[in-house]
């Protein structure tokens, strides 16, 4: 509002210089790009990212099943880790490794250490794990509400930066600007200074 005000005064303004009324339309296009254009940037943005996610998100439901398990027992490896620092385990807990069973897809057996799902983990308890469709480990399916949120991240993010990126060139353009007019004025007030005060001088 305030820099359409300024184009505006500098219109017809008989102290006008030219690079005041440049200056104030760098400011106005600068607003424009502010309000306008970089919101548009980050709503494209964001809209292509949730697009490819929700495309994962889809393509990893499909590929990825819940399967059930059953544990064995526990991994070496965990139960030498539990009896070697107790204060350790306190301080930085994590998940217990154990020995489990399960099925694929595919009807294939397999049997592998993954975290366990409760603790303490008890052989014979059944839990879930994803795998492909051939019983391979892999990880949980992204969340479509998940994917969304990382796009609106990221459309907020490009918003901003294009935002940040407009006033830092507007600043740069004023900063010349003023660069320029301290030059014409220096030159000025040295041309001006030999007769400044005389009398007579045509002042």
């Amino acid at each position: 509002m305030w820099t359409a005000m300024g184009v505006w005064r500098w219109r017809r303004n008989p102290l006008r210089r030219p690079t005041d009324l440049f200056e104030a339309w760098v400011a106005f296009a600068a607003l424009v790009c502010v309000l306008v254009v970089a919101p548009a940037l980050g709503w494209v943005a964001g809209l292509t990212v949730d697009g490819t996610l929700q495309q994962a998100a889809r393509e990893q439901r499909q590929e990825r099943h819940l399967v059930p398990a059953v544990v064995l027992r526990q991994a070496p490896e965990s139960a030498a880790a539990d009896s070697a620092d107790p204060s350790a385990q306190r301080t930085a807990p994590r998940r217990t490794q154990i020995v489990a069973s399960w099925t694929a897809p595919d009807g294939s057996s397999h049997q592998g250490t993954v975290p366990a799902a409760e603790e303490p983990p008890r052989p014979g308890d059944r839990f879930r794990i994803w795998t492909d469709a051939r019983g391979r480990l892999v990880g949980q399916p992204l969340d479509p509400s998940s994917a969304a949120l990382h796009a609106g991240a990221v459309g907020l993010a490009i918003a901003i930066g294009a935002a940040a990126l407009v006033e830092t060139v507007r600043r740069l353009v004023v900063r010349r600007l003023m660069h320029r007019r301290y030059i014409r004025l220096d030159r000025a007030w040295a041309a001006a200074g030999p007769d400044w005060g005389r009398a007579g001088a045509g002042s």
